[in-house]
């Protein structure tokens, strides 16, 4: 009897319109999740509901509105839904590859209960997230583990829950930077989505710190699941590869929400890059598979915004690996051995 295996690609969500009731919705969805506004639960529900989705729908939408493909739509739907085609046909007729968001649309929900009807013998578990963490990565394979556990049958379950470390991940990055002539650029900076300090600090059972298992230097058992860790080696990483000296590249994290996240921040990075006399930089994502509004907008606009303002003049965005070939590659590469 041939089993039948299908392979499921996550990925975190995105409004179904940029209208700000769509947006209202996909940030009332998302920022109520406990891992990814870990305070408890009536706080926040008050901080979501009552506070930060009343007030930021309006301006998200203006966003959203910003990078928004008429045809299309969403520009991290319209690269999953591409990548997950193109999977398809290097992956042939013997595995199924069905996609969901971890918010909204196409739901977890939805596209699970078809995959539950179809009785696959065996579930491959890729969320778009190279680098772990609880409030990506860990959300994700939550839920999914808590639809799949109501099924009187569990098939064989394959999760992948992160490849910051893969040498093709590497490469394909490696392989976007070509594009560019690197010493043309005054600076290269590495932005990373953020995350509260305290996320990273839940990491770790020794009860000490993130900041003192000096994860910017070395990775270890103990911080190999710590997102902080993972960020510095994947720049390690890709600065080896490209021949990138110390003194011309920063690592940065950018989206945060308040002060007490995990610094330097990409925003003040760039504005004191332009203040030193920077005139071109280079900007990677590393943290996104996918482009989507953080890289769409937040570097490709509003940075170049503040960059300029205070003197700069250009900063160019390496695009993420959306449904590139090498990509695609290196995911049926991961997924099958």
């Amino acid at each position: 009897m041939k089993q039948k295996t299908v392979l499921l690609l996550l990925n975190l969500g995105t409004p179904d319109s940029p209208s700000r009731w769509q947006v209202g919705r996909y940030l009332g969805q998302f920022l109520n999740d406990p891992r990814v506004i870990d305070i408890p639960w009536l706080a926040r529900k008050i901080l979501v509901n009552c506070i930060i989705v009343p007030f930021r729908a309006g301006n998200s939408s203006k966003l959203y509105n910003a990078i928004w493909d008429k045809e299309t739509g969403s520009p991290l739907l319209m690269n999953t839904l591409a990548l997950q085609k193109k999977l398809q046909a290097a992956v042939g007729d013997d595995i199924t590859v069905e996609m969901a968001m971890r918010y909204k649309n196409p739901s977890m929900d939805v596209v699970l209960e078809r995959i539950h009807q179809q009785g696959y013998h065996k579930i491959i578990v890729f969320p778009l997230f190279p680098q772990y963490a609880s409030s990506s990565t860990g959300s994700a394979l939550q839920r999914f583990m808590e639809i799949v556990s109501q099924w009187w049958v569990i098939p064989e379950i394959k999760m992948v829950s992160q490849y910051f470390d893969n040498a093709d991940f590497i490469n394909c990055i490696v392989n976007r930077a070509k594009q560019y002539d690197l010493k043309q650029y005054d600076h290269i900076v590495f932005s990373y989505h953020g995350l509260p300090e305290r996320q990273v600090d839940k990491v770790y059972n020794d009860g000490v710190l993130c900041k003192h298992h000096h994860c910017e230097d070395v990775l270890t058992e103990s911080n190999y699941y710590c997102y902080k860790a993972a960020c510095y080696q994947t720049t390690k990483a890709l600065v080896e590869k490209l021949g990138i000296a110390q003194d011309k590249y920063t690592l940065s994290f950018q989206s945060r929400l308040n002060n007490k996240w995990l610094t330097p921040f990409s925003d003040k990075v760039i504005e004191e890059l332009a203040v030193k006399g920077a005139k071109n930089i280079l900007v990677f994502s590393p943290a996104f598979t996918a482009d989507c509004l953080e890289t769409l907008y937040e570097i490709g606009i509003e940075y170049q915004e503040i960059f300029h303002k205070h003197g700069g003049q250009k900063i160019q965005l390496v695009e993420s690996l959306n449904s590139g070939d090498d990509w695609v590659e290196t995911i049926k590469k991961i997924v099958l051995s």
